[in-house]
């Protein structure tokens, strides 16, 4: 009775896993942790189920929700940027809208695509920013516009490309650049704002936010950025239960988004030719009196792009010039390092206990969890990328500049 039972929730289990939906960028709360039984660690382009090709290039990355996936691009010489829908089975092209824009001064390795859409069962929400106008829009799954609020002007000179997320019935964005930056919420049906809280940076930064789960304070939204250090916000009102400014005022930039354990939150902040910073802090206290300590920090093979994954308690990190190390989150003790090869933007994701991470040539670094390093492969694609994977319905969808390829477990 007992194998029967297990047996029973085991194949109930296992549909769950296959359907995952990968709302946001990195996935499920922007942890970049996922499963899908039977993806391979090698592969050619005879495995792949399908390759679409997009109408424009970009860095954003795909999210999927059941058997629709929704990216961006992004033609400069047409001053057009694209939403696409595709079907996730076979790429093909279901609609797709179309948003004017001006060409604007950015930095070399951006994009005019580079935030990754958010999505849910009724919606999918882009954010273009841009220097004329900016703007965040709510559009149906079946393409049809449904609402736009409007951010006004994008003055930083680097370009944007932070994505937003959906918590509740909230849509949530940090807008953080020259002047003005701040949070935002907005009802995700309406597009009507619910709060927003000014930010006093100054700084553009682009991370983007994740939950990290309190006990006595419930739910709350982690923000960073480079001058404001790391806070927890009340998704519901906005309102600060804690903040603790760790990275200092060099001249830096919180690229990388933060990642949580149940007791640590984990973030980045760094130069491109300077200091880099990795910080755990561990959150405690009630509503009314909480605040975070510093647990832990590492300033050596810190990366400055890529977004770390946490698995089975050890944080894996993918640094710009190729190194893979992995330390333990709790702790902050390095286990072990080892060498990818390859230069890195796009982060990594963990499926089945495996990662894989795409470098800029557009070659996909695999290597193994656990006690040592073991580089599995290196699989090119065929075309630059500074996207990160996406996995859903048992598939790992693979973003280069100007195509999607969709490959599916064995």
């Amino acid at each position: 009775m007992h194998r029967l039972t297990s047996a029973a929730l085991v194949l109930c289990f296992v549909p769950c896993l296959a359907a995952q939906e990968w709302t946001r960028f990195r996935g499920p709360n922007g942890s970049g942790v996922a499963v899908a039984p039977g993806l391979p660690v090698k592969w050619t382009e005879d495995d792949y189920s399908w390759t679409a090709e997009l109408p424009g290039t970009g860095n954003s990355s795909p999210v999927v929700w059941g058997d629709r996936l929704f990216v961006t691009a992004a033609d400069e010489d047409s001053g057009t940027r694209f939403l696409l829908c595709l079907a996730a089975d076979s790429g093909k092209t279901l609609w797709t809208r179309q948003f004017e824009f001006s060409s604007y001064k950015k930095h070399k390795n951006n994009s005019f695509a580079s935030s990754t859409p958010c999505v849910d069962s009724d919606h999918v929400y882009v954010l273009w920013q841009s220097k004329a106008g900016s703007s965040l829009s709510a559009i149906s799954h079946d393409g049809e516009p449904v609402w736009e609020y409007d951010l006004g002007n994008y003055t930083h000179g680097q370009g944007g490309a932070t994505s937003p997320i959906v918590v509740g019935d909230r849509v949530i964005l940090s807008n953080d650049q020259k002047s003005p930056s701040f949070l935002l919420a907005v009802d995700r049906l309406t597009g009507k704002e619910q709060w927003k809280v000014p930010r006093l940076g100054k700084r553009a930064c682009y991370s983007t936010p994740c939950v990290f789960r309190s006990t006595g304070r419930g739910d709350e939204l982690i923000f960073t950025h480079c001058y404001e250090g790391i806070v927890g916000i009340d998704p519901a009102t906005g309102k600060q239960h804690w903040h603790i400014d760790v990275f200092g005022r060099s001249s830096q930039r919180a690229l990388g988004s933060p990642v949580v354990t149940d007791n640590v939150v984990v973030a980045t902040s760094g130069a491109a030719a300077g200091e880099r910073q990795l910080v755990a802090v561990r959150p405690s206290g009630s509503k009314g009196s909480a605040s975070a300590v510093e647990a832990w920090r590492s300033v050596k093979m810190t990366p400055h792009v890529p977004t770390p994954v946490i698995h089975d308690g050890r944080l894996y990190i993918v640094s710009d010039q190729g190194i893979a190390s992995c330390v333990d989150a709790e702790s902050g003790e390095l286990l072990w390092k080892g060498r990818l090869n390859g230069s890195y933007f796009g982060s990594p994701v963990c499926v089945n206990g495996v990662i894989y991470c795409i470098d800029l040539d557009g070659t996909v670094a695999v290597f193994q969890t656990g006690d040592s390093f073991k580089l599995l492969a290196r699989v090119p694609l065929g075309e630059g990328s500074k996207a990160t994977p996406a996995v859903s319905g048992g598939r790992m969808f693979l973003r280069t500049h100007s195509r999607v390829f969709a490959l599916s477990g064995r």
